[in-house]
Order: structure tokens, then C-alpha cells, then sequence
């Protein structure tokens, strides 16, 4: 592993960082503007990183999806990971704004990430490839735009889908709720604990094809081509 191979890593780092933390934030800010104050007076609309770190999540997961699949014989690892949720009373979010305002703070996150990749992108057009002359600034400055483009829509498409305690449920509960289909919403709430089971059975089957790989794949054709 070169020097260059640890300005990767690290850039990869400081990206998954910026994607889950700001994903997080978004849902209390949103959730702020329909009157619930709950994310803001946990102090977690703060910027502070290290009151969103969650160490399983942030610092665990991520360091054994990038470094196993590689001692198993892998080139690399993706690189995955989550913040600590930022605490929402629905209630009031609902209260105040109805379904579509609950179904606008499940989506909060995911826009970000989409926002962000795409604001990497346009950047990433304005750069051009490193010389032997650059400087290590530049390099990891590079390093780190496609980082936040790749880490950011990974994260993206993996939180639309519908899988039970993911964004994507969350949305579909919601949804379920304001047209009244409530075995809908009574089945996400039932599964919520077994999201986990299903996301790992996921990623270890061929069924990521379809749900994750090719839509990451075509999303980001798009944004770095």
C-alpha cells in the first residue's frame, strides 16, 4: 500500500463522514420546519462530528467493509457506514404538516446525498488529472470529490429502497398512512427489527445486482461521464 493508496483511504473516510452525518442533520433540519425542536435540543443540527459519530456504525462497519473483502483476497472493499439517527417526534411533524411533511423528512437524507454527489460532480468537471508536479493537496482534493460522488450515491440508492428501519420504508409507511392502506404500514412496523437481516442478505446475494449495483452503476455513468 502506497502513499497514494492511504490519501485514498483517508479521503474515503473524511467523504463517508460529510455523506452519513449531513444525511442525519437533514432529517432534524427538515423535521425542524415543521415545528419539532426535538434533533435541536439534542444539539444534533450541530456540524460537530463527534455528536453524530456512532463508533459501531461510523468507525466498526466501515473499517471491516473496506479491509476484509481486501484480506479475503478482494482489490477492495465498499466502504458503508451510518451516523447515530437524529431523534424525530413524527407527531408533531405530522401534526403540523400532514404525511406528505413525515414523507419529506424520510426523504431529507437521501436528497442531500444526491445534492451533494451531483455538487461533486459538477466540481470534478472543473478538475483534471494529477501530474507528477502536483502537489499532495491537489491529489487528495481530487481524491476526495470522487469520493464524496461514489460514497454519496451508495448511500442514496441503498436508503430508497424500501427495506424495513431504511428511509425508503420509512417514506412508504408514510405514504401507506396517507392513503390509508394500513396493512402496509402495519408490516413495515412489524419487520422494523429485521432490517439489518435483510440488508446483509442483500449484499451477500445476487439480489444486489439488480437492487444496488446497477442502479449505483447507471447513477453514476451519469454524474461522472
Amino acid at each position: 500500500m502506497n502513499f497514494i493508496d492511504l490519501l485514498g483511504i483517508a479521503a474515503s473516510i473524511i467523504a463517508l463522514l460529510i455523506a452519513i452525518i449531513g444525511h442525519e442533520i437533514m432529517h432534524g433540519w427538515v423535521a425542524f420546519k415543521y415545528g419539532d425542536t426535538t434533533a435541536k435540543n439534542n444539539g444534533r443540527l450541530s456540524v460537530n462530528p463527534l455528536v453524530h459519530i456512532d463508533p459501531i456504525g461510523s468507525v466498526l462497519v466501515p473499517l471491516m467493509t473496506y479491509f476484509l473483502p481486501m484480506l479475503l483476497g478482494a482489490s477492495s472493499g465498499i466502504l458503508f457506514g451510518w451516523a447515530k439517527p437524529v431523534p424525530v417526534n413524527m407527531q408533531t411533524v405530522i401534526r403540523n404538516g400532514g404525511y406528505n411533511a413525515a414523507m419529506q423528512v424520510s426523504l431529507a437524507g437521501i436528497v442531500y446525498n444526491l445534492f451533494l454527489a451531483t455538487l461533486a460532480s459538477v466540481i470534478l468537471t472543473s478538475m483534471h488529472e494529477p501530474q507528477a508536479s502536483e502537489s499532495m493537496i491537489y491529489v487528495f482534493s481530487l481524491l476526495l470529490i470522487i469520493a464524496l460522488v461514489k460514497i454519496n450515491v451508495v448511500l442514496a440508492v441503498l436508503n430508497l429502497l424500501p427495506i424495513p428501519s431504511f428511509d425508503g420504508a420509512h417514506f412508504v409507511t408514510y405514504m401507506a398512512l396517507k392513503l390509508r392502506v394500513f396493512k402496509v404500514a402495519e408490516f413495515f412496523a412489524k419487520a422494523e427489527p429485521y432490517g439489518m437481516i435483510v440488508i446483509i442478505l442483500i449484499l451477500m446475494t445476487p439480489l444486489k445486482m439488480p437492487l444496488l449495483i446497477w442502479p449505483v452503476s447507471t447513477i453514476l455513468n451519469l454524474l461522472l461521464n
